[in-house]
């Protein structure tokens, strides 16, 4: 990318590089169905060889005590391993997960300030700001969670996730850079039916055409939030999509995966 490209209006740009493609667990699977899911979601990758280009990136996010287990079924696979917290360093900090043991144990992704940390466990933006510096110190790319909790005009929302990713790394847009941030409105959270397509490619594109002002118009932009198969040949500029409960059937991740992989990509 030339150095007219970084500073030319994002929105002139509605083509991602890369594609990510993920799925979290959350807390509604047992161990021995986790382990039985996670075969089937390796299956899933491995019946599409085009993964290996690594255009499009697949990612899986199971709870804590399943993550050595599943380091083992997904070696060998396109499939990036991460973990769905992290605390913010080694040390005295009960029933907290550092992310130097998380990096040992193979995760390369970190979901960090997802709406119910941020809501029920009363993280601000301090607290995400400190998981998200020792994870990038670790070597993890943390998945940055942002969103508006209610519905607003696109501009006021996109105004508000800057200024959330802003203040997780402290105002450094080098660090930036390191991150996956994961676009996911509150207020379409677990909602029968996501934000829609238009809305969130209006967020994203002027999101992006923010974030150009730092130097960073490519960096990915994935979406989550009640998103399912279908919806993303529907978005624009939107660099993926972060799938729940639907991917729990291991056979629409595969849905979406086909989804991407027929998507065009660059600009």
């Amino acid at each position: 990318m030339d150095a007219t490209a970084l500073t030319s209006p994002a929105s002139l740009c509605t083509l991602p590089d890369s594609l990510y493609v993920g799925v979290s667990t959350k807390m509604y699977m047992g161990y021995a169905r986790s382990l039985e899911w996670l075969e089937q979601l390796v299956a899933e990758v491995d019946a599409r060889p085009a993964l290996a280009a690594g255009r499009v990136v697949p990612f899986v996010i199971p709870s804590f005590p399943v993550l050595p287990a599943a380091a083992a079924l997904v070696a060998g696979s396109p499939l990036v391993l991460g973990a769905q917290d992290c605390g913010w360093a080694d040390g005295p900090w009960t029933g907290e997960v550092a992310p130097s043991m998380l990096a040992e144990l193979g995760v390369g992704l970190v979901e960090i300030g997802h709406a119910e940390r941020r809501r029920h466990f009363a993280e601000d933006d301090a607290v995400v700001a400190l998981k998200v510096g020792a994870a990038v110190g670790s070597g993890i790319t943390p998945l940055l969670c942002v969103g508006e909790a209610e519905a607003c005009a696109p501009e006021a929302a996109a105004e508000f996730v800057f200024h959330q990713i802003k203040a997780a790394v402290s105002g450094d847009w080098a660090m930036a850079a390191r991150l996956v941030i994961a676009y996911e409105p509150v207020w379409a959270i677990g909602a029968p039916e996501p934000a829609s397509a238009q809305y969130v490619s209006m967020v994203v594109g002027a999101l992006r055409d923010a974030l150009a002002q730092h130097g960073l118009p490519g960096l990915p932009v994935i979406y989550g939030g009640s998103a399912k198969p279908g919806l993303l040949p529907q978005l624009s500029g939107v660099s993926g999509l972060f799938l729940g409960r639907f991917a729990h059937d291991a056979a629409n991740f595969g849905r979406v995966l086909d989804e991407a992989l027929a998507q065009p990509t660059g600009c």
